[in-house]
């Protein structure tokens, strides 16, 4: 029944914005940054009151900032190996690799 609330709300927003895409909607953008921000909020009030998670912070930074520097290795080791792939294409095919 929750995902049939959360579809259905979510079809109704996308008929609301299409009906209403020629009006000025502005304050929608400020009232989405409003909400994000209550809902940050309360998130870090029901993180700070959960004993078991502020007893295993420390682990949980620990491995969120494993998992941080992870990312970014795989991400530029990725990006070198895609800027290497194209730099030897264009070569073969007589362009420049410079951007």
């Amino acid at each position: 029944m929750f995902v049939v609330t959360i579809l259905s709300l979510l079809v109704t927003g996308v008929v609301s914005g299409y009906l209403l895409r020629h009006k000025n909607l502005r304050f929608v953008q400020w009232a989405i940054k409003l909400f994000i921000w209550g809902l940050l909020f309360l998130l870090g009030i029901e993180v700070g009151g959960n004993p078991n998670i502020i007893k295993g912070l420390y682990t949980i930074g620990a491995e969120a900032i494993i998992i941080t520097l992870f990312a970014i290795l795989g991400s530029c080791v990725a990006a070198w190996g895609l800027w290497t792939f194209i730099a030897r294409t264009n070569k073969q095919k007589g362009g420049s690799h410079e951007g």
